[in-house]
């Protein structure tokens, strides 16, 4: 009886030390977190707030300086997690991208997935694309919390899948000018709701108008120069502003925030007589060149 009871307590001993060395490495790891961005909504919703309508012809997005205004949202809201990258989903004919969506694909820690637009220009597809993306990465602890951009009804299956596996799903919106954006049965559903005010968007959409700075192949300058042009305002925001305003800007490295990001953008186009919108590689070198300054 004795021995059978040892038996028994060494059995537990060793459960309970596995348990512990699990429960260790499980604390160890890195919490990760992903953005979902539904385009058609944010495109309908954004467009509605800022410009007036829904009509994407009719406005510009600046969807570089939006994602980097988004991730860094996050990187305040999940302040102990990593960012595993931005899933963006959208429409096109026959899942071709377009030059806009092309310039979207290459931006660093973007995912653009596709599904198809019928003839009323409606997105097919996409609510599937989503829950399958949700579900697999919840399933396979890729991660922990999900921001997820979008207001459809269908997306509830989504969120209840990723919950199933243990994932936060935290719902972000956009201020509707009246009423609500984003279906209550989704609102019920998720972990946590989030809205983001016309001050947040207001730099990123335009009403579409003639281009202040025509844009030729010719004129297209080259990325050291952009970068020069980045370290030149650098330089003018470090005697006008003081260095501590923008040893603020290191723990973001090597994204900025976004107002902050735009007012880059504004004083470099207006130095260069060129529109570096749609321009993900002059972007990049106009960033490399601020952080250029310690």
């Amino acid at each position: 009886m004795n021995d059978d009871l040892a038996s028994l307590n060494a059995r537990i001993d060793r459960t309970n030390e596995l348990l512990e060395r699990m429960l260790a490495e499980v604390a160890k790891t890195p919490s990760t977190h992903a953005i979902f961005v539904d385009a058609g909504y944010l495109y309908a919703a954004a467009g509605r707030l800022v410009a007036g309508t829904e009509d994407r012809r009719a406005f510009d997005l600046d969807a570089e300086g939006l994602i980097d205004a988004l991730i860094d949202k996050a990187r305040t809201i999940f302040a102990d997690s990593r960012l595993l990258r931005v899933y963006w989903y959208d429409g096109a004919r026959r899942r071709i991208h377009t030059t806009e969506q092309q310039s979207i694909a290459e931006l660093p820690d973007v995912k653009v997935r596709l599904g198809n637009l019928n003839a009323n220009n409606q997105q097919k597809g996409v609510d599937s694309l989503i829950r399958s993306d949700l579900e697999s990465l919840a399933r396979h602890r890729a991660i922990s919390d999900v921001a997820l951009l979008g207001g459809d009804e269908d997306l509830v299956s989504a969120v209840e899948a990723a919950q199933g596996y243990g994932a936060r799903v935290h719902l972000w919106g956009i201020e509707a000018p009246e009423g609500r954006n984003q279906a209550d049965p989704l609102l019920w559903e998720v972990d946590s709701q989030r809205t983001f005010d016309l001050d947040f968007f207001k730099p990123y959409v335009s009403r579409r108008t003639a281009q202040a700075y025509e844009v030729t192949n010719d004129a297209r300058p080259a990325r050291e120069d952009v970068r020069f042009v980045g370290a030149q305002i650098a330089a003018k925001w470090l005697a006008a502003r003081g260095r501590e305003s923008l040893v603020e800007l290191l723990p973001g490295h090597p994204y900025l925030p976004g107002s902050v990001d735009q007012d880059l953008l504004v004083e470099a186009e207006g130095l260069l007589q060129y529109s570096l919108r749609g321009q993900p590689d002059l972007r990049r070198a106009l960033r490399d060149g601020v952080w250029d300054w310690p």
